[in-house]
């Protein structure tokens, strides 16, 4: 479980395929960032496992269902990627909760710079928007945002000048891909609601 506040940000240094995935390497960019192997970390809105945790890099497993869910399996070397360890018993939830299991991949249809705040506008997949709401949390790319406002299946964001110095939010652009997870209780209440028809 995380919160979707970006404890750092990477640089991903290679893929390495193998028979049943690939293996990517990353280099934490900030010092602090050392989680030990065998630990969670959301690596773009992503759950994956530390299986090489080395002095300057990060290495994990990706399964063919990540790479085909996700935008993990497109990033090249060089590529920045937000990074969160796992939630643990007394940390601050500031964000909200956030699992690191993507309901999926959205296209940025909008890009717009207003003062020193981006204003995103992002298309799900068919369906996805019914779990969306207006001044509900949502994470992309791994960082807890607010939604400003849905029109069809296109909701819009506004990142304030902290998100885009402490994350790769502001690298983005107009027809780039991010991960996106709703929020949890959405999907829950959902699942309820459609127990309790007739």
């Amino acid at each position: 479980m995380f919160t979707g506040l970006i404890q750092g940000t990477g640089e991903i240094l290679e893929g390495v395929p193998r028979t049943r995935g690939i293996c990517l390497c990353i280099r934490p960019l900030d010092a602090g960032f050392h989680p030990a192997l065998g630990a969670s970390v959301s690596v773009n809105g992503v759950c994956l496992t530390v299986v090489d945790p080395g002095p300057d890099r990060l290495v994990f497993d990706l399964s063919p269902e990540t790479r085909r869910l996700t935008t993990l399996g497109s990033l090249r070397p060089g590529d920045g990627v937000n990074l969160e360890s796992a939630l643990r018993v007394g940390d601050e939830l500031g964000g909200h909760f956030v699992s690191g299991h993507v309901d999926g991949v959205g296209r940025i249809r909008i890009r717009d710079e207003q003062e020193d705040c981006l204003l995103f506008g992002i298309e799900v997949p068919p369906g996805l928007e019914r779990w969306i709401a207006p001044k509900g949390s949502i994470a992309v790319d791994g960082v807890s945002l607010t939604v400003n406002a849905l029109q069809g299946r296109i909701f819009f964001i506004l990142v304030i000048p902290h998100t885009i110095r402490r994350t790769t939010l502001g690298r983005l652009q107009a027809d780039g891909v991010v991960n996106l997870e709703v929020d949890l209780l959405a999907r829950y209440l959902d699942r309820l609601r459609g127990e309790a028809r007739p």
